[in-house]
């Protein structure tokens, strides 16, 4: 099993990016596909849940309106779109995947976690 970001980068405040996630050695059948990030000093923190058996989004309230989760099956890829950027977003992000659960039950702990790709807000 292989998950690889890419996409980060430096943008400047409003700004917006979109990361990419390719899976490999899994297929998107049953899974909560999942961006988690992690700020110097701070703990990793989950930004979006994707479950793919019932097609349930969920977003914590600091990124709610401005990042969007999604999936193209074809290509076992899973984005992050990130629009109106602020400083406080910088941080490494991280793909990650829990087999066989939905995002209306809980946060992921996932069983595979990509290498993390760095965005940084600029103010």
């Amino acid at each position: 099993v292989d998950l690889v970001e890419s996409g980060g980068g430096l943008v400047q405040t409003g700004g917006s990016l979109r990361l990419s996630c390719a899976a490999s050695g899994f297929t998107f059948d049953d899974v909560a596909l999942a961006w988690f990030r992690q700020a110097p000093g701070k703990e990793r923190e989950g930004v979006a849940c994707l479950s793919t058996s019932d097609n349930i989004r969920y977003y914590p309230e600091s990124v709610r309106g401005r990042f969007t989760i999604s999936r193209d099956n074809a290509k076992n890829t899973v984005y992050l779109q990130m629009s109106n950027l602020r400083p406080e977003d910088t941080a490494v992000y991280y793909c990650a995947a829990e087999m066989d659960l939905s995002c209306s039950i809980r946060t992921p702990v996932p069983d595979y976690w990509g290498q993390g790709t760095q965005v940084t807000v600029s103010s």
